[in-house]
């Protein structure tokens, strides 16, 4: 047997082979047993609506069949709901797949693209995929800097910069107007990526008007979060018709399973469970605050469906908060970079989870300051 294989090209052979996150599944494998509280992918415990499961049920005798490739039914819904045209919306696997698109479709080998530091990992992902090069700009005070990232598109001149408002991880955001300010500065060869995966969830307020005339904005949306979707696997980008034409240039065609579309189809149009899972979440993130202020701790202002709280130290002393939390079956999350890294992400979740939570919690911090 030879020892010869066939060669990864230059640039997959450089890079790890990793997850750039690792889910609650992989955690409950090695620790042989499941967790309490899923409270830590920002995923929606509440569920999707009753309508989208009642169809996902009769969609499931036509699974034979592959999805509509043009998911035409689904973007004309997406259409009115938002009152653009069709030709305005991309369909495709989640936010985190279309990123990939995008970067595939805009990025070439060695080019700066510009996001915060501590930002979206998925994406940084798919930028180290395709071989770009990132210029990372810090947070200030727990937000995205927009004058730190628009100064760096001015110097750098990159063909993307992504932005998410509200934030990941922080949970933070910036009113409406300042964002707009931000499009305006832009130079008109750099696309924003503007990641609004937690839109519903945000005060009216932080989201600009949708402008489709405007052909280097890419608005961004999800199924996953507000919708309880996330296992479906369906995002949406909207924006000028030329920016969108282009994704028919790499897209999976016929990666929309009839399943999932006939699951979006069916969420967005039950605005009551919506507005049910929204008063949930934010009664949810009521109770994480109350209860980690039991314990003399703070949670950040947020306007998504997951809550950073600062754990009163370092990194550090975060990490062993978490790691407390993961031992007594709590599933949370934490941000890596810098300053964030103080902080620990709670996702909203039932009532019986945020029980489990509370119990634990004044535990796993007992647990970690004694550690120290």
């Amino acid at each position: 047997m030879t020892s010869a294989r066939p060669a990864l090209t230059p640039l997959a052979a450089e890079l790890p082979a990793t997850v750039p996150f690792v889910g609650p599944e992989a955690q409950e494998r090695s620790r042989g047993r499941p967790f309490r509280a899923r409270i830590g992918a920002n995923e929606s415990g509440f569920g999707p609506s009753p309508k989208a499961v009642a169809a996902m049920q009769a969609a499931a005798t036509d699974v034979w069949k592959y999805g509509d490739p043009e998911n035409h039914d689904l973007k004309a819904a997406l259409a009115a709901h938002l009152g653009v045209g069709a030709g305005n919306i991309a369909v495709g696997g989640g936010i985190d797949g279309l990123l990939g698109l995008i970067v595939r479709l805009y990025v070439e080998k060695g080019q700066p693209v510009v996001t915060s530091l501590g930002g979206y990992p998925t994406f940084n992902y798919h930028v180290a995929g395709y071989g770009g090069r990132l210029v990372t700009v810090p947070y200030v005070d727990d937000r995205e800097d927009l004058d730190g990232l628009v100064a760096a598109a001015r110097r750098e001149n990159p063909p993307l910069l992504y932005l998410a408002n509200p934030d990941n991880p922080m949970g933070t955001w910036w009113e409406a107007d300042e964002i707009s300010r931000l499009i305006e500065a832009l130079p008109e060869t750099t696309m924003l990526v503007l990641d609004e995966a937690y839109g519903e969830t945000a005060p009216a307020s932080a989201i600009p008007p949708l402008d489709v005339a405007r052909p280097n904005v890419l608005r961004m949306r999800t199924f996953s979060k507000a919708y309880g979707l996330a296992g479906m696997r369906c995002g949406y980008a909207v924006g000028e018709s030329a920016a969108i034409r282009a994704f028919d240039k790499v897209r999976d065609h016929f990666g929309m399973c009839r399943m999932t579309q006939a699951a979006a189809l069916a969420a967005l149009a039950d605005g009551d469970h919506l507005r049910k899972v929204l008063d949930e979440v934010a009664a949810s993130r009521a109770r994480i605050a109350e209860i980690v202020g039991e314990s003399g701790l703070s949670a950040l202002p947020s306007a998504t469906n997951f809550v950073a709280v600062d754990c009163g130290g370092d990194g550090a002393l975060a990490l062993r908060v978490l790691q407390a939390l993961i031992e007594r079956d709590i599933f949370v999350r934490k941000p890596a970079a810098p300053r964030l890294d103080r902080c620990i992400r709670i996702s909203a979740g039932p009532a019986a989870e945020m029980d489990a939570l509370a119990e634990a919690f004044p535990l796993a911090l007992a647990a970690a300051k004694a550690a120290a």
